[in-house]
């Protein structure tokens, strides 16, 4: 079966300091939209096409929840403090606030021959193979170093080595953050330069549904006695969980880059190269296309900041929620344990937390997949041949599973406050089953965080692509029109206009590349999670108790504290408006601006 191939043209990113001459535009009254890759000629090729496009975020996620379910008991296991644990992690959103966008600025800048993203998927996925096996084998490495040069090591009891272990780890979790980030910048923007027009929802519905198989790949592994069944990759379950985290992304990576075919971008649009601003002119530019960001993206980005102050505690403390709660009775009926026991106690509870992300995962997988089938298709603006939309349902049985009025804003919004609901009842919970439970509804949520968002920005940015200044122009003097039967006057009328003022209309609405956009997107993910980390912290060093006390909850406060925020979100949500809400607003603006005319 033969693969369709993307073709995408290039842009310049408005974001750089451009001194580069541009080349001369077409004709006054000529359109020229960035060109998009034609839609496969059928479903099953359609299918195949879109899932080799997103299969990345599979191998993503497996790495990812390597180190959401175990990254957290693997430092606490080196003797990190909980509050110390939760600065470590503003690793996570302070990469994600500088690493994406710049990454983002410079893949739209690229110039390479083998395409713009894929350079970068490449040298990503070896960074983070890199940094994974160097973290994972933290305690060898250091150990070992520290006998051949001064002859002491951890096994002997010195203070200096653990120190020392636990500055190693550290710095491998930012050198994994930075890593990790760069693939899924790069990932991202792909997806959106390669996806056909009018299939960003289906695009990103199956990015959501590849990183649901690869949490429950994660998990699934992290659930299972690793080290008696696969002892070759390692000695320890955190070894061997990154090992695997390792082949599956060097897979998963190999088969998108391969078979997915970007434009060679010195021939798209025959520009030169831009070159890379440095730091300050970085962020002075980076302020400047965050004010001109388009609409939608504005919106989400504002729903984005609130909901993920409270994702973070849920994504990264999950699995030692679930295990302060299994280690109560335990620390309750014997409280002068010795550290040993303590430790293999936390080391199955682990395991039994582990197991809760899983149960997350599977509801996450099943939302993606059967919620496609029930959402009608709002978003987009491609039309197939025979007229219908080219949505994330495109079989023609599909269509009659779609409930009216269930859009993606919708659905959204209601995970949202579904989320809020179940973390309120997270410090009240006091056994494994209902905590449990409450992170499974959860994924409901994460699905939709996966999938709602990506999808409503991707679509912005290919309708505007094709939405020229030229066209829009032409379409409010037809709206203006409406049915007066001096519509051929009022074409003259607009003709007119889009002479004297298409090209200062063209100069004055510059937009951003996928890249920057989507960077600007992802800190408004990774600020908040910086804020979270800092309360979560605060949180801790108050309410904290030492590791093996009984009566820990500290955790369950910080995830109610997060609900609100979600809650918070859902205000910013209901602003959000949809392709019939735009087109009303439009054709409302037409009238009031024809009988102004007439």
């Amino acid at each position: 079966m033969s693969l369709p191939t993307a073709m995408p043209a290039d842009e310049i990113a408005p974001l750089l300091d451009n001194d580069v001459v541009r080349p001369p535009r077409a004709g006054r009254n000529e359109e020229s939209p960035r060109s998009s890759p034609p839609p496969p000629s059928s479903s099953s090729n359609r299918l195949l096409y879109v899932t080799l496009l997103t299969l990345g975020f599979g191998g993503l996620q497996i790495a990812w929840s390597v180190e959401l379910s175990h990254g957290s008991p693997y430092l606490l296991s080196l003797g990190l403090s909980k509050s110390l644990m939760a600065l470590v992690w503003i690793a996570g959103p302070l990469t994600g606030s500088l690493v994406v966008p710049y990454v983002g600025i410079l893949s739209d800048n690229c110039r390479l021959p083998w395409g713009r993203r894929r350079p970068y998927l490449v040298g990503g996925t070896l960074g983070t193979v890199a940094s994974l096996l160097l973290l994972a084998w933290a305690r060898e490495i250091v150990g070992g170093i520290a006998s051949l040069l001064f002859g002491v090591d951890e096994a002997a009891g010195s203070k200096g080595v653990r120190v020392a272990v636990i500055v190693f780890a550290v710095v491998g979790i930012y050198l994994v953050d930075i890593a990790i980030n760069t693939v899924q910048a790069a990932l991202r923007a792909f997806v959106v330069d390669c996806a056909p027009p009018g299939q960003q929802e289906l695009a990103n519905s199956m990015a959501g549904r590849l990183t649901g198989v690869g949490n429950i790949i994660g998990y699934l592994a992290g659930y299972s006695n690793l080290p008696d069944r696969l002892p070759f990759l390692g000695r320890t379950q955190f070894q061997i969980l990154c090992a695997i985290a390792c082949v599956a992304l060097s897979v998963t990576i190999t088969l998108s880059v391969f078979f997915i075919r970007e434009a060679d971008p010195r021939l798209a649009d025959g520009r030169p190269a831009v070159k890379t601003p440095g730091i300050g002119p970085f962020f002075f530019n980076l302020m400047r296309s965050v004010r001109r960001l388009p609409p939608q993206t504005k919106r989400v980005c504002r729903v984005q900041f609130c909901a993920w102050v409270g994702f973070f505690p849920l994504l990264f403390y999950s699995s030692s929620y679930i295990a302060e709660i299994y280690v109560q009775p335990f620390l309750r009926a014997k409280p002068d344990m010795t550290r040993e026991e303590v430790e293999l106690l936390y080391q199955q509870a682990t395991r039994i937390g582990t197991f809760a992300l899983l149960v997350n995962a599977i509801v996450s997988l099943s939302t993606n997949v059967f919620l496609p089938f029930f959402v009608t298709p709002s978003l987009d603006e491609g039309k197939e041949e025979g007229g219908s939309v080219q949505g994330s349902t495109s079989y023609s049985w599909a269509r009659w599973l779609r409930i009216p009025g269930l859009t993606v804003k919708r659905a959204w919004i209601g995970s949202l406050v579904l989320f809020a609901v179940a973390m309120f009842c997270c410090p009240f919970v006091g056994s494994v089953e209902a905590a449990t439970a409450l992170i499974g509804v959860a994924g409901i949520t994460w699905a939709m965080a996966l999938w709602a968002p990506w999808a409503i920005i991707g679509a912005e940015i290919n309708n505007n692509r094709r939405d020229t200044p030229v066209r829009r122009q032409r379409r409010k003097w037809s709206a203006s029109a409406g049915q007066d039967d001096a519509t051929a006057a009022v074409e003259n009328e607009a003709d007119e206009a889009v002479r004297e003022e298409g090209d200062e209309v063209m100069e004055e609405e510059e937009k951003d590349e996928a890249g920057v956009v989507l960077g600007i997107h992802n800190m408004a993910i990774a600020v908040p999670q910086i804020v979270a980390t800092v309360g979560s912290s605060i949180i801790f060093k108050l309410w904290q108790k030492p590791r093996g006390t009984a009566g820990d909850r500290s955790i369950g406060f910080v995830m109610a504290l997060g609900g609100v925020c979600v809650l918070l979100s859902v205000l910013f949500a209901s602003g959000i408006e949809e392709k019939e809400e735009e087109e009303e607003e439009e054709r409302g603006r037409g009238r009031g601006r024809g009988s102004d005319t007439r």
